[in-house]
């Protein structure tokens, strides 16, 4: 069980503390939507956490079946919807360290990891997810 405490800071501003480790996000609304974009704002984290997720996911998978993915990165880009507001698709384009060649089997373990991570199987359907890998 993970435990959060999140306080309201004024003008739109949020700080959440990880209690177990102390680590603290803060975030902002998004210019359009009353904010002043000055940090993540919630949807941004949400995208960002599928992100960062899968990768934790893949590299669960490379520790188990011996190969590397330091370097590898991910460039996301969320998508708002309307009626009602919100994240209407997450575009992840995930990137591999040049001169690394992987195997149809690290590919496929890769692509499996990003199908089967917590936060992939807890969005709701209708958010579309786009992701594309570069080898």
């Amino acid at each position: 069980m993970t435990k959060i405490k999140a306080t309201y800071l004024g003008d739109l501003h949020i700080e959440a503390v990880h209690l177990h480790s102390g680590s603290r996000i803060q975030t902002d609304a998004p210019v359009d939507n009353q904010g002043k974009g000055e940090l993540f704002s919630p949807t941004d984290l949400f995208a960002a956490s599928l992100a960062a997720c899968m990768m934790t996911i893949m590299g669960i998978s490379a520790r188990s079946y011996g190969f590397a993915l330091e370097g590898a990165y991910a460039e996301v880009e969320k998508i708002m919807a309307s009626s009602p507001r919100r994240v209407g698709e997450i575009v992840i384009d995930l990137f591999f360290p040049d001169g690394k060649t992987y195997g149809e089997r690290e590919k496929r373990l890769i692509e499996t990891a990003t199908k089967t991570c917590p936060v992939a199987n807890s969005i709701h359907p209708e958010v579309k997810k786009t992701i594309r890998f570069h080898y």
